[in-house]
């Protein structure tokens, strides 16, 4: 195993030199939040499983980590590429509590553990700054396929004795409690429904490989999931889903620098909403069956955005959008009713010299046009660290940003791609 970016890149900052006109192709790599679930879901046999285009950014690769300390074999067969056996000799007790706080995506580990372990324990899963994230959904519905939970000192216990399939009703569409219950379901006696299930494209990723594994599974992609549980499933191969967010980013970052971005690897169907509202704004795009191209649109027009369970405007491009927003003539609303603390950042984007007005914890006004001047301004979260990217490039002067571990928690060498684009960015050690 390699080690784990998350602790080599703490004291690293990006010095970026705005203005630049960025031209050419790159190449989409696999879903950071698909393969999640991919991972987790490889504990659910005790057979071998290898997976491809796997995102080398740190939260999976910290996930990665937590697995070979439980037991699991891994071995990388190409750069995108690895094998993970889980045999039976897995502990449970050695699950790595500091490396399971430092991201969200541990909390997948939750469903793959129950068919493994009649007890186990996990510590509240990490993550970004944007809210209060509880797990509170995922538990309700664990416990009414019979599994007892309780929270002793910092961690959450889990009994598994009594698991049995049951109909569940979500509270909200929430993707990671969607998987987590899928994970569960098809290896627990008898029928699990799960209605207001999550059908993003990583769910979908997931039911894909489930059923290649031998699971009985029906409905994902919809809002309701019927799973007849088995009692054993197989070792499979899997290639991981292009990432729709990364896809995002990139076509964010063509908009408003002089120049045409070619992005390859992508499944334009998993943005449909998202591109057809940057359309609606005035953007150039041309799509293709497995490209897109956006062209330099410098005449945007204001909109209204509110971010909404798929296949509505994806919550993780909300930040990504309002650089763009702030180069729009007029008056744009964005709404993300999800996550309460999301607008955290524009304080960075106003250093820059955004017009944003935050009205609410779930709304803001993004006011243009406003010219950006490049500042010292730091990373929020993954998908704000992005957005002061884009906001970087189109301002003017140099900007620094700082706490850039965050960005590659969920983008893998992303200043590598814009250089090639013609970018001016600098990883800079501090």
């Amino acid at each position: 195993m390699r080690k784990n970016r998350l602790s080599i890149f703490m004291g690293e900052k990006f010095i970026i030199k705005g203005g630049k006109p960025l031209a050419g192709m790159v190449e989409i790599w696999g879903s950071k939040n698909a393969a999640g679930a991919i991972i987790a879901a490889t504990l659910l046999t005790d057979e071998e499983c290898v997976l491809d285009n796997l995102p080398k950014v740190s939260d999976v690769l910290s996930l990665l980590k937590i697995l070979e300390k439980i037991g699991a074999d891994i071995s990388w067969l190409g750069e995108r590429k690895i094998k993970v056996r889980a045999g039976k000799n897995l502990d449970s007790e050695k699950i790595d509590t500091e490396l399971v706080s430092k991201s969200r995506i541990p909390v997948l580990l939750i469903g793959s553990l129950i068919s493994r372990f009649s007890n186990f324990k996990i510590s509240p899963p990490g993550g970004d700054r944007i809210g209060i994230r509880p797990i509170s959904t995922h538990l309700e519905a664990l416990k009414k396929l019979g599994i007892k939970v309780e929270q002793e000192d910092d961690f959450y216990c889990f009994n598994t004795e009594d698991l049995k399939g049951s109909e569940i009703v979500l509270r909200e569409f929430s993707v990671t409690a969607t998987e987590n219950l899928m994970m569960v379901a098809v290896l627990a006696p008898g029928q699990t429904i799960i209605k207001g299930a999550a059908c993003e494209p990583q769910v979908q990723d997931l039911g894909k490989m489930l059923k290649n594994m031998g699971a009985k599974i029906e409905g994902v992609g919809t809002h309701t999931i019927s799973i007849e549980g088995v009692t054993k499933l197989k070792g499979t191969s899997h290639q991981i889903i292009p990432d729709p967010l990364e896809v995002g980013t990139f076509l964010a970052t063509g908009i408003l620098t002089p120049g045409e971005i070619e992005i390859k690897n992508v499944i334009p169907s998993h943005l449909d909403f998202f591109i057809a509202k940057l359309e609606e704004m005035g953007v150039n795009l041309q799509k293709g069956p497995d490209f897109l191209k956006v062209i330099f649109s410098p005449n945007l027009k204001p909109t209204r955005i509110q971010s909404l369970p798929y296949p509505g405007f994806p919550t993780d491009l909300i930040p990504v959008i309002l650089p763009i927003l702030t180069q729009a003539q007029g008056k744009s609303l964005v709404h993300d009713p999800l996550y309460e603390n999301r607008f955290n950042y524009t304080q960075e984007l106003r250093k820059m010299g955004a017009d944003i007005e935050v009205v609410d914890p779930h709304r803001a006004f993004v006011f243009g046009k406003t010219p950006l001047q490049g500042v010292r301004i730091e990373s929020w979260d993954i998908r704000a660290g992005a957005s002061l990217i884009i906001a970087a490039l189109l301002a003017k002067g140099q900007t620094t940003i700082e706490n850039i571990y965050q960005i590659d928690r969920g983008y893998e060498r992303i200043e590598e791609k814009l250089q090639k684009l013609g970018a001016d960015i600098k990883r800079v050690s501090v």
